[in-house]
């Protein structure tokens, strides 16, 4: 039997993030006929990834990808718990970023809002990678790892700004960009869905916000990606 492909998510109360994270599973579940996938929540949300991990048919294998950006205590912990209790062979993939595709979508979605256009003078525009944040340190490296992504396919520099947990916040880093002499700062929202961390970075003083990544069939192409890989 092929590996059930188990999505799981933080969760939200935000009905336009519940919406986004299920358009991401809706589109692997066309990109993968065949394969059963089944949608979990560390948070807020049920089912939870303990109850969908423990419920995977018997004498079937199961692969977990977390519909998250960065490792962090939820990978590390909430997300190993389960794969760790599993009654049938199960693995956890790495979170969705650092990754190029969705490098790639941010440039194009920062593009698209304007930054570059008119033949701005070098320094005039500036780019945030605004992230959620974490206090576990390897979200972090992971997020400044994102950020030399999105500057090789931008061409120039791209600070980081969290909502949350370790590093410098978002609206600090905007202030920073500006203090440098840019005269446009964007926000390069690296969330997925609409919810309170979008919220955060949409009021963190920038003068473009993108929107957040989910449903882009780029990030479902990601969570492909990531299965596929654990199946080799």
């Amino acid at each position: 039997m092929t590996p059930v492909l188990i999505a799981c998510s933080h969760g939200t109360s935000s009905l336009e993030g519940r919406a986004a994270i299920a358009g991401v599973v809706s589109r692997v579940r066309d990109m993968l006929p065949g394969v059963l996938v089944e949608e979990a929540f560390v948070d807020v949300q049920q089912p939870e990834i303990d109850a969908v991990v423990a419920g995977v048919p018997a004498g079937a294998a199961s692969v977990v990808v977390p519909l998250l950006l960065s490792t962090g205590f939820h990978t590390r912990v909430d997300i190993a718990r389960a794969v760790a209790a599993a009654p049938g062979p199960c693995v956890a993939t790495p979170a969705l970023g650092p990754h190029d595709l969705l490098a790639g979508l941010l440039a194009e979605r920062l593009r698209a809002a304007g930054l570059g256009a008119g033949g701005a003078q070098p320094g005039a525009e500036a780019v945030v990678l605004a992230a959620a944040g974490s206090s576990d340190p390897a979200a972090e490296v992971d997020v400044a790892a994102m950020a030399e992504l999105l500057a090789a396919h931008l061409g120039m520099p791209v600070s980081v700004g969290f909502a949350a947990g370790a590093g410098i916040r978002i609206g600090a880093a905007v202030a920073a960009a500006r203090s440098a002499g840019a005269r446009r700062v964007f926000a390069a929202s690296y969330v997925l869905a609409p919810g309170h961390f979008a919220g955060v970075i949409a009021g963190a003083g920038a003068d473009v916000v993108t929107d957040p990544l989910a449903p882009d069939d780029a990030v479902a192409a990601v969570v492909v990606e990531r299965y596929r890989a654990a199946l080799r």
